[in-house]
């Protein structure tokens, strides 16, 4: 068409749009583009399978308009076996459809919103066992505390095992502390970790929540329950973060890190690649905020927990094995999100990894195997027997016992064993077990003790020669000696 305008000639206007002249002069009689010649599909191909049965079907959509063609199929194929087939399910659901989006009720519209800077902060919890990451071997099954600034895309995470509190206070102050500024709100989704106060009758904050936000001076707000979309600048965050971090770990070449702080520490240098990328307009979102001038809070929750007479503390529901001597003493429990820290009139007692959900236990022999060696009888029917077998060896050892000894006599061979491992050194114990095992031999406590016995070191009997100081004299000049 533009050469036509130019000279007039059909034959150079074609040739120079690599067109047949035929078709170029039945554009210009059309005086029409290709495309406004094209005429749409509006007839059918073939018959449709489903006319008959349509204004039912119809009906049913319009009584219930949720249902699902997958449904309406099965409804079919009962009533009319021999006319439908299940693989015309494609063509139903490319029919209803169609009917739901030119004839079905109004749907739900949601709203591009304007981010303000520095106005606030999103904070959502994400599954990350998917990344496929191991400690030391062993699969990791963790989730990240993700937060967000939704006007710059700036974003921050901490490794954690739950949505808890704890949880949740590591996240916000880990972000605020690495921005150094705070905004005016933060946000978060209807979690237990924030809301889950019902005595008002609905979903109100938590107290404890409460005080975080007020220590820096932050403004909470949660989203409509049951309304994710409205926390949405974190939720799209989630599936960029994990994708981004699926991507480094293919860079890496490995997907094990030597420990949980090994692994979070590479998690940050990645955060912070990615945000020096919104430099710009991280720069205009902080300067929007407020200076942090508070103290970090401490990451961890303070109860009091009295020992029983079983050598157990509960906390949050879960109990614990503490040592013996400290039976019927009140401890002060300093409870992570991952461990927990026991003290006792100050000072320092152990430390535990601690137990999710609720009604759980962890035993550890070397609490109670003092006081079980002298009463063999309590262990048939211990309550956390289980737990008296920290590894696959022992278990193994105590069932070959079992098989060559009457029942009473296998329980004190095994605790024996245990007592042996608890006064030495536990690995040494279950090589000695495993290697009597792969013989053939039963693993009596006297031959396990036998091999990890350390050998008795022969002091020689070495003479002491004199010295004769003479020659530290004859080193020395004559007038030295004289003198």
């Amino acid at each position: 068409m533009e050469e036509m305008q130019k000279h007039g000639r059909i034959g150079w206007a074609a040739m120079r749009a690599g067109m047949d002249p035929k078709t170029a002069r039945k554009y210009v009689r059309a005086g029409k583009l290709a495309s406004e010649l094209r005429q749409a599909h509006t007839w059918r191909t073939r018959e449709d399978p489903f006319a008959p049965d349509w204004p039912e079907l119809e009906a049913m959509l319009v009584e219930a308009p949720e249902l699902e063609a997958v449904t309406l199929l099965d409804h079919l194929l009962g009533r009319h076996p021999e006319g439908y087939a299940p693989g015309q399910l494609r063509t139903l659901q490319r029919r209803v459809r169609q009917w739901r989006a030119q004839r079905g009720p109004e749907r739900e519209v949601f709203f591009a919103q304007q981010h303000r800077a520095g106005e606030a902060m999103q904070t959502d919890f994400t599954h990350a066992t998917e990344l496929g990451v191991t400690i030391g071997g062993a699969a990791f099954a963790h989730q990240l505390c993700h937060c967000v600034l939704p006007c710059s895309n700036w974003e921050w995470a901490t490794v954690c095992q739950s949505e808890s509190m704890p949880a949740l206070r590591r996240g916000v102050q880990s972000a605020l502390f690495r921005l150094g500024r705070v905004p005016q709100f933060h946000q978060t989704d209807n979690s237990t970790a924030a809301t889950h106060d019902l005595r008002t009758g609905k979903r109100g904050f938590n107290q404890e929540y409460l005080d975080l936000m007020g220590h820096f001076g932050l403004q909470p707000r949660t989203t409509e329950v049951g309304a994710k979309e409205q926390n949405g600048d974190a939720e799209a965050s989630h599936r960029v973060l994990k994708r981004r971090l699926k991507q480094h770990l293919l860079l890496r070449g490995s997907r094990d890190f030597e420990s949980d702080a090994a692994y979070e520490g590479w998690l940050w240098e990645k955060l912070e690649a990615a945000n020096r990328l919104r430099r710009e307009a991280v720069t205009a979102e902080l300067a929007a905020m407020r200076p942090l001038a508070v103290a970090r809070l401490p990451e961890h929750r303070e109860e009091s927990a009295v020992v029983t007479s079983w050598s157990t503390v509960r906390v949050r529901r879960n109990t614990y094995s503490v040592p013996s001597r400290l039976i019927g003493e009140t401890l002060r429990v300093h409870v992570y999100e991952q461990r927990l820290v026991i003290y006792h009139g100050g000072v320092w007692q152990l430390e535990v990894e601690r137990l999710r959900g609720t009604g759980g236990h962890r035993i550890n022999y070397r609490h109670v195997i003092w006081s079980l060696v002298q009463k063999p009888g309590a262990f048939a029917r211990y309550r956390y027997r289980e737990d008296l077998f920290p590894t696959l060896g022992f278990r193994r050892a105590y069932d070959r016992l079992s098989e060559q000894l009457e029942a009473r006599q296998a329980d004190i061979e095994y605790l024996r064993l245990l007592h042996l491992a608890a006064s030495t050194m536990e690995v040494t114990v279950e090589a000695a077990v495993v290697r009597l095992l792969s013989a053939g031999q039963c693993p009596h406590a006297d031959r396990v003790k036998a091999i990890v016995a350390p050998e008795r070191v022969t002091v020689p009997d070495l003479a002491v020669p004199e010295v004769d100081l003479g020659s530290y004299d004859a080193l020395l000049g004559g007038e030295e000696v004289a003198g």
